[in-house]
């Protein structure tokens, strides 16, 4: 099990079940996206779950973060950022604070 922790994307790279259970994060909704590029701000905290798909969000410092299926996301509030999808986008996601 990997974690990263950039600036300001959190991401932790195949979670335990257990963490995601606790976490509920399977009753959360589901966002899909097919490939493409567009920018993206944050107007609270996102929590996702990558199920399918891998995207390279690029940061406004100009850092690049790969997600892709398996990861467990931590956006920040008030981050924007560009998103560039490359294999369509499956996702779980919680929007406000969740602690990890």
């Amino acid at each position: 099990r990997k974690e990263t922790r950039l600036k300001s994307i959190h991401i932790i790279k195949n979670p335990v079940s257990e963490k995601l259970d606790e976490l509920h994060v399977f009753s959360w909704p589901i966002w899909e996206k097919e490939a493409s590029e567009f920018p993206w701000t944050y107007d609270e905290q996102e929590t996702c779950y990558i199920l399918e798909g891998d995207v390279t969000v690029t940061l406004e410092s100009g850092e690049q973060v790969h997600i892709e299926a398996g990861d467990l996301v931590v956006f920040p509030k008030d981050m924007s950022c560009r998103w560039h999808i490359h294999h369509p986008i499956r996702k779980h996601y919680h929007f406000g604070p969740i602690s990890l």
